[in-house]
């Protein structure tokens, strides 16, 4: 066995089927770590043939390390993957061919997230492809420390990428894709807040990745653009100049909500807080 996949749960019965159904191929062992679901997940990961962990949950980064340093991973390459994922039957063709033939110096692999929203690919606004680094080899892969948008750094080695991809479709709904963002959002003004003085490890690292280009200009531009107006801003950005407008009506929701609500609402919140310490 080559692989080990990690995924982070909490009231995953909507989504982890769909999630495990995609590995069933792979030959791959798989484990679960549980922050408390009150659903039916563990025992939905147990009568797959999951190892299944609990421990409590503080954030993305300190659940996926503390995985990293206890869970008895003996397999040499591991995978991150979130409950609402899957993976193309190209992608597990494509992982059981390449990771058994990779050279010594490839110590990662990125692979391209396709998000559906409502039904819909979301395929414009800069939004595919994402690339992620998702596959590294055991021992050299820690998850930076960060409230938002964190991502896995490798410790020596280069990052190659594979050619299929990863599919997240949340079966959740709208209330809570909303209410998921409304949290996202104070996490995002604390990353957003401490932005400009933090040493950043995935920009100075020797990782070309988008990831970290993007970070870049999230912490040179838009982080330093005026509360609000950037919201517009990259809003637009993504609707008329990416072709968001593309993606339908489905795209004009998600591209609303995501690409403006959720970024007005983080600069409210800064303002919020910026007021009441002055």
């Amino acid at each position: 066995m080559l692989l080990s996949i990690i995924i982070l749960t909490y009231n995953e019965t909507e989504n982890l089927p769909t999630c495990l159904a995609s590995l069933q191929a792979l030959n791959a062992e798989i484990f679960v770590v549980d922050s408390g679901s009150s659903d039916n997940t563990v025992e939905i990961a147990k009568q797959a043939g999951c190892q299944v962990f609990i421990h409590p949950w503080e954030n993305y980064a300190k659940q996926l390390n503390w995985a990293l340093e206890n869970l008895p991973i003996s397999t040499p390459w591991i995978m991150r993957l979130d409950a609402d994922e899957c993976l193309t039957p190209e992608l597990v063709n494509e992982l059981k061919q390449v990771l058994p033939k990779t050279p010594d110096q490839i110590t990662g692999y990125q692979v391209k997230r396709r998000v559906f929203f409502m039904g819909r690919w979301i395929r414009h606004g800069g939004y595919y492809p994402t690339w992620l680094l998702r596959v590294w080899r055991n021992g050299l892969g820690t998850c930076e420390q960060r409230w938002m948008d964190e991502h896995i750094l490798l410790s020596k080695g280069k990052v190659a990428n594979l050619k299929y991809d990863i599919i997240d479709d949340n079966q959740k709904g709208l209330t809570f894709w909303t209410d998921k963002h409304n949290r996202y959002a104070d996490r995002e003004v604390k990353d957003l807040l401490s932005m400009s003085d933090d040493q950043d490890d995935l920009i100075n690292s020797n990782q070309s990745s988008q990831a970290g280009k993007r970070r870049w200009l999230k912490k040179n531009f838009y982080a330093r653009s005026p509360l609000f107006l950037r919201a517009f801003l990259y809003f637009l950005t993504r609707y008329i100049i990416g072709l968001g407008f593309l993606d339908g009506i489905q795209g004009l929701v998600f591209h609303f909500l995501q690409g403006f609500w959720y970024r007005f609402l983080v600069d409210a919140k800064i303002y919020e807080i910026t007021r009441k310490r002055n």
